[in-house]
């Protein structure tokens, strides 16, 4: 098995496209470019004590790399929005760690994706 296999969940990114590669690339393309954003708005809701905002950044991260079947940093993203939800941050910064990490295993992937799709 591919550790990338491991990262993105092709079949389910592929599903969410109806099969079109040349759309997924795009779709990488946009993530990345927005996604440092919605980290830094993530981390500086914790900062904040932003309950609300957490909560919606994080929904937002949980949405985008669920398009690509990230079920990792899926994961990630929806402990922090419950974090949020709940309004106790006490567990937000671990829990911010794991999706960061999470993230930037994602990222490379995505990277050589989009890569892939403007060579062609």
């Amino acid at each position: 098995m591919d550790c990338n296999d491991e990262v993105v969940n092709w079949d389910e990114a592929l599903t969410h496209v109806e099969g079109d590669r040349e759309l997924l690339a795009e779709m990488a393309t946009l993530f990345l470019e927005v996604c440092p954003g919605l980290l830094s708005a993530i981390r500086e809701a914790i900062a904040r004590h932003d309950a609300r905002g957490l909560e919606h950044a994080a929904h937002d991260l949980k949405s985008s790399v669920g398009n690509f079947g990230a079920h990792t940093a899926q994961e990630a993203a929806l402990t922090l929005e419950k974090i949020g939800r709940e309004g106790d941050l006490a567990r937000a910064q671990e829990a911010y760690r794991l999706l960061e990490e999470s993230v930037q295993h994602l990222s490379p992937v995505l990277e050589a994706l989009a890569r892939n799709e403007e060579a062609s």
